[in-house]
């Protein structure tokens, strides 16, 4: 079952939540108002950026955040008390979420979304709100790896069958955020209208008297979308010839084999005699489609040897996050009742950063990311919604300029563009646990989160040994920082 499925999620929590919760209640703390921030303290797959994705599910399901009647009463058999459980029977979440849009690309430290809200509310969705946010995230993250790799080659997401259960789901979803230009997820591509697209099985080919019998019927079914899957027996000796019989058989009949598919042996040689045949054959048109535990260090080293392939099928080490299998993002609270709070550990990785913040994003004179600095804010000012900033739009301009911001008109990679190199990367996208759109397509998340990869520089973006992005906290934070450390 999917998050998605579940119609009221008060349960899709870890215990201590609601032990803390009850506590709050029975404590009278409960009405305080509270603020949360989710970061992550390192980038996963030795990268340095991050694609945030899940925002859209995350409001969907805090939208509709329930206790059943059943939920209640089985709270009660677990030993909480009637007092709470009282509460909890009539509780909606009345939080107000500022996040950068989802697709941004953002760095570890950072606030990328703050809650806002009675602290029990705030407490009660942290499970959730990491479950959703860090998965997709990830995914996304590994897609957007996976298409720098491949350059313009298709990418086809393989995983359902590899996936965490119906998570995987959700993973096609943020594979096309992160890049992916088609889905073999039935499910994902009607849910979210990503692009279906499959080949065949070994097993079809077995089933049928010849090699020959089972691509011919196939492409008779199949006239005009036929790839056939061409390492069952042998490659180069039977797959190959017996797919250029077919595909010559098909354009006697007015339609055209799309592609074959190698899943097995070495895909640097078997593309580059599949593609001398296919090109002897004058089948120039037919494309190449690799698969087999592919991940993006195998795609790269493909593309720099020149391997003559059109599409990379991607599964396993794209579903599972391989080989981290997880973003280590956290939730951590950083005022209370107008109190900056902080985690201040021994440990300084395990730091948190006190205050309501807001991050401001600056671009060099071509467009490109520079910077970002995180800016101690007015709580009660940060959280007011502002209608420039709509979560369908690009995010808005800051007023808040340095003097030596450029006003005059700047083209940006991507096809973005504005007048000063300042953004305010975060926007109001809950307020009082009112979503404030409640649908987005994903081709304008897909866009979007494409044309921010963009601006990035390449120094950033290598897959290995990247360079830091610069992040900097304001005076007045550096500042809070150590009045709290004392």
């Amino acid at each position: 079952m999917s998050i998605k499925e579940i119609p009221n999620p008060g349960l899709y929590t870890d215990l201590y939540q609601l032990t803390m919760g009850q506590g709050y209640f029975k404590s009278g703390l409960h009405k305080k108002l509270a603020s949360f921030d989710f970061f992550f303290r390192k980038s996963p797959f030795t990268g340095e950026f991050v694609v945030f994705a899940g925002l859209a599910e995350l409001l969907e399901v805090l939208d509709r955040y329930r206790f059943t009647e059943d939920e209640i009463a089985w709270l009660r058999e677990q030993g909480f008390t009637d007092a709470f459980c009282e509460h909890l029977s009539g509780f909606t979440f009345d939080g107000t979420i500022r996040s950068v849009r989802e697709g941004e690309v953002v760095f570890p430290g950072q606030p990328v979304l703050t809650v806002t809200g009675s602290l029990l509310s705030c407490q009660l969705v942290e499970t959730l709100l990491l479950n959703i946010l860090n998965f997709q995230s990830l995914i996304a993250t590994k897609a957007r790896r996976l298409r720098l790799a491949s350059g313009d080659c298709k990418l086809v997401d393989f995983g359902l069958r590899r996936g965490q259960g119906a998570g995987s789901v959700a993973a096609s979803r943020a594979a096309a955020i992160g890049g992916f230009d088609a889905t073999s997820n039935v499910l994902a591509g009607k849910r979210y209208g990503i692009p279906v697209s499959g080949t065949m099985a070994h097993s079809w080919i077995q089933c049928f008297e010849s090699e020959l019998e089972a691509f011919r019927t196939y492409a008779r079914l199949y006239p005009d979308s036929s790839i056939l899957l061409v390492d069952t027996y042998d490659t180069i000796e039977s797959g190959l010839p017996n797919a250029i019989t077919v595909a010559r058989e098909l354009e006697e009949q007015g339609h055209r084999l799309v592609g074959i598919r190698l899943d097995s042996g070495n895909p640097l040689t078997l593309s580059r005699k599949a593609r001398s045949m296919l090109d002897d054959a004058g089948l120039d048109y037919v494309a190449i489609s690799v698969s087999d535990q592919l991940d993006e260090e195998r795609i790269a080293n493909l593309r720099d040897k020149a391997a003559p392939v059109d599409v990379f099928g991607v599964g396993t080490r794209l579903i599972t996050g391989y080989p981290d299998g997880a973003l280590g993002g956290v939730y951590k609270i950083c005022d209370l009742d107008g109190q900056p709070t902080m985690k201040y550990t021994d440990e300084v990785s395990k730091r948190s950063l006190p205050g309501m913040k807001e991050i401001e994003r600056i671009s060099d004179k071509d467009g490109f990311f520079m910077r970002d600095v995180i800016r101690l804010v007015d709580g009660r000012d940060s959280n007011k919604p502002d209608p420039k900033n709509s979560s369908e739009d690009i995010p808005e301009i800051s007023e808040d300029i340095s003097e030596t911001s450029e006003t005059s008109e700047t083209s940006y990679p991507g096809g973005s563009s504005g007048k000063k190199p300042t953004e305010r990367i975060r926007s109001t996208v809950m307020e009082n646990g009112r979503a404030l759109f409640h649908s987005v397509d994903i081709s304008d998340i897909v866009a979007f989160s494409a044309s921010r990869v963009a601006r990035l520089p390449d120094k950033i973006k290598r897959l290995n040994h990247p360079e830091r992005y610069e992040i900097t906290l304001d005076d007045p934070l550096v500042a809070l920082i150590e009045q709290l450390r004392k």
